[in-house]
């Protein structure tokens, strides 16, 4: 008898640490249709009118746009309501993340100048289509670490636990399939600026693809291609990267460096290994604010809170590089914040595992469901790195991409870099037609690095 009630509590243990596995009920999926977006955010604004009611998001080009172009910044006639730095920073405690406060203390004249909401935020209508359907279909497998039942749109637009909400940032609408020239800016502690990378990013997002559907998808939700440039020393290296949502789809990353004139396997372009392209001040799961597994880690939904983050930031786009790469940080001045609700989830730690960050707190957008921003913690349990990203404002998409201008701060060194720049480069963030799966095969990668 006690045996048997052992087991069943044992299993009661399990069954409440494991990640939910059900799909939300017709009922809950309702609200996408009223009080929540067809994504799931809140549809009114705040109690306290700071942040506005969402009205469909930015939907049209501004006269005159080509794709490719710089995007002009729609909102260019707002002015700051308010500025924050380490003098008044204890006011707003409750609206700043750690890695911003520990910015502001570390640098006196950082600071952040805080413009009226706007949630420009905006999918195309297949999407939210999809995402309605994904509500009532959608589970994780795999422990967390897989999806099922999901394609075309946001997977869990209610979601139940942290895999779910960062499920949705990996699967977060950004434009389908997009190109764009890019330059990696590092900055040193002592204020040299350098470029460390520069090339072409491709990306085909093909969980999004209009002619398919869930009973087509193979599982491999997006396929990316980095192929270098600059500097010399660099020039014609390339990495692929094939990512699935479950295992039947497992993730694929290959090299190709020129020194060896040949593709190889990548298995160590993951988890806490420096990222190469941004000489080593990144760690490669930090990329794009998440990149590749995150199974080291136990992720906890901490919930919805109203916090700063940069947003809108088509100025910051479009300036140029020495205005906006500047000794110590980012120049406050080109970079636009806004108070919006994000999700936390919190990543801790896994029984077993090692990780040179073991605790980890991700902000995610609501409007959009990608990371915005990022902070790590060392094994002591200092505050160690604090990234970002800048929000680019697409409405000829339409979206908002956290895929643009995105990167990060080494707390403990000075150092931070600046990744997926196209400042002064002739294109920008450009939206290209389904790309044939044969651009992203490992093959390719040889005559397109070596070129």
């Amino acid at each position: 008898m006690k045996t048997a009630q052992h087991s069943l509590i044992l299993a009661a243990v399990v069954a409440a640490s494991l990640p939910a596995l059900a799909a939300v009920g017709a009922d809950e999926a309702a609200r996408l249709k009223s009080s929540l977006t067809p994504v799931g955010a809140e549809r009114a604004g705040n109690k306290a009118g700071t942040i506005p009611a969402w009205d469909g998001g930015l939907t049209k080009a501004p006269a005159g746009y080509r794709n490719g172009d710089a995007r002009p910044d729609p909102f260019a006639a707002d002015k700051p309501t308010l500025s924050i730095n380490a003098k008044n920073m204890a006011q707003h405690a409750d609206k700043l993340t750690d890695g911003v406060q520990a910015l502001m203390k570390k640098y006196p004249d950082f600071h952040i100048d805080v413009y009226p909401t706007r949630r420009s935020a905006a999918m195309p209508a297949f999407v939210y289509d999809n995402t309605f359907q994904n509500a009532t279909r959608a589970k994780v497998v795999d422990a967390g670490h897989g999806v099922e039942g999901a394609y075309g749109g946001i997977p869990f637009p209610i979601p139940k636990d942290g895999y779910e909400a960062i499920w949705n940032h990996r699967l977060a609408w950004r434009g389908g399939n997009f190109t764009m020239p890019v330059r990696v800016w590092v900055m040193t502690a002592d204020g040299k600026r350098s470029m460390a990378s520069g090339g072409v990013q491709t990306i085909s997002q093909t969980y999004y693809d209009k002619g398919g559907s869930l009973d087509k998808f193979d599982g491999f939700y997006q396929y990316g291609k980095f192929v270098a440039n600059a500097p010399g020393s660099k020039a014609g290296e390339a990495i692929l990267a094939h990512d699935g949502v479950n295992a039947s789809a497992p993730r694929g990353l290959w090299q190709y460096l020129v020194g060896q004139r040949r593709v190889r396997k990548a298995p160590s372009v993951a988890y806490d290994t420096p990222d190469s392209v941004t000489s080593g001040i990144g760690l490669f799961d930090e990329a794009f604010n998440l990149f590749g597994p995150i199974d080291k880690h136990d992720l906890k939904l901490i919930g919805k809170k109203e916090i700063y983050i940069p947003y809108n930031n088509n100025r910051a786009a479009a300036a140029k590089v020495d205005d906006l790469v500047t000794p110590g940080t980012l120049n406050p001045a080109q970079v636009r914040w806004e108070l919006h609700r994000v999700w936390e989830v919190e990543a801790t730690l896994a029984a077993g595992k090692r990780h040179v960050v073991p605790k980890r707190k991700y902000y995610i957008d609501e409007d959009s469901w990608q990371i915005v921003l990022l902070d790590g913690w060392d094994a002591k349990g200092q505050l160690w790195r604090t990234n970002y990203s800048l929000m680019l404002t697409a409405p000829d998409i339409p979206a908002v991409s956290s895929f643009v201008m995105w990167g990060g701060y080494d707390l403990q060194t000075g150092a931070y870099y600046l990744n997926m720049s196209s400042n002064e480069l002739p294109r920008q963030y450009e939206v290209k037609e389904p790309i044939p799966r044969a651009f992203f095969s490992p093959e390719s990668l040889s005559s397109e690095g070596g070129r």
